[in-house]
């Protein structure tokens, strides 16, 4: 299975994934949460299920979060 493009210095990935985080806004308001659930779905392929432990690259969760809350300031 060939995992999707995960560079975390693909400004175009991550304003991506940043603006995708924002689908999950109506389920919370948590801007983490919503930023995990964008990455761990690019690079799963799914959403993650209550019992999830797969894990999503560190550098561009935090890439996508530092994007999301510059959106949003």
């Amino acid at each position: 299975m060939d995992l999707p493009s995960i560079n975390p210095q693909d400004p175009a990935l991550v304003e991506q994934l940043a603006e995708a985080s924002r689908e999950f806004d109506h389920t919370g308001a948590d801007v983490e949460r919503n930023c995990w659930m964008a990455v761990h779905r690019h690079v799963h392929g799914v959403l993650p299920s209550e019992y999830d432990i797969r894990e999503v690259p560190e550098a561009l969760y935090l890439a996508v979060l530092a994007r999301r809350r510059a959106l949003t300031a």
